[in-house]
């Protein structure tokens, strides 16, 4: 898989929902796209933490985002996905309600994340993208799967 640079200047983000809020992560991130599977559940982990999948010989700890915000109720159906991340050098699966499309935002499409009360601490998040009449909660992938509850992850995955 050839992974082509956008435009200076331009971003391309994955689309994903969680709850009500729509998200977005940068593509480059993502390694695949799966439906959500049975986990092998890890004792003692931390609940956000489903368990851990064997992806083709690789044990990837999933992290259900619905738990991690406190998003209410996690619900598994036929839309539930697993986006396959590769951070750093490790994979993560990331548990969300829906992914939509990738989208290719320029600069004047972000704007800086407001103090607000989203459910997502706003160190992690990178901005707020608009298309249109939509919005994205940018998420700074990499900051928050390598922050300290996702320490965690690691010990889990070793």
């Amino acid at each position: 898989m050839q992974n082509k640079q956008p435009p200076l200047g331009e971003t391309e983000v994955l689309a994903f929902t969680l709850g009500s809020e729509e998200y977005g992560i940068d593509i480059l991130k993502v390694q695949e796209i799966r439906g959500y599977d049975a986990v092998t559940q890890i004792a003692n982990a931390p609940e956000f933490i489903k368990g851990v999948i064997n992806l083709r010989g690789i044990i990837v700890p999933i992290v259900d985002m619905r738990i991690m915000f406190k998003l209410g109720v996690p619900r598994y159906d036929q839309f539930t996905v697993v986006i396959i991340l590769n951070i750093g050098n490790r994979v993560v699966g990331m548990v969300v309600d829906s992914v939509s499309d990738v989208i290719t935002l320029n600069n004047e499409q972000i704007k800086p994340a407001p103090e607000m009360g989203t459910a997502m601490d706003t160190d992690y998040l990178i901005g707020l993208g608009t298309i249109e009449e939509r919005m994205l909660i940018l998420v700074d992938i990499d900051k928050l799967m390598s922050s300290s509850e996702m320490g965690l992850i690691e010990e889990i995955a070793a």
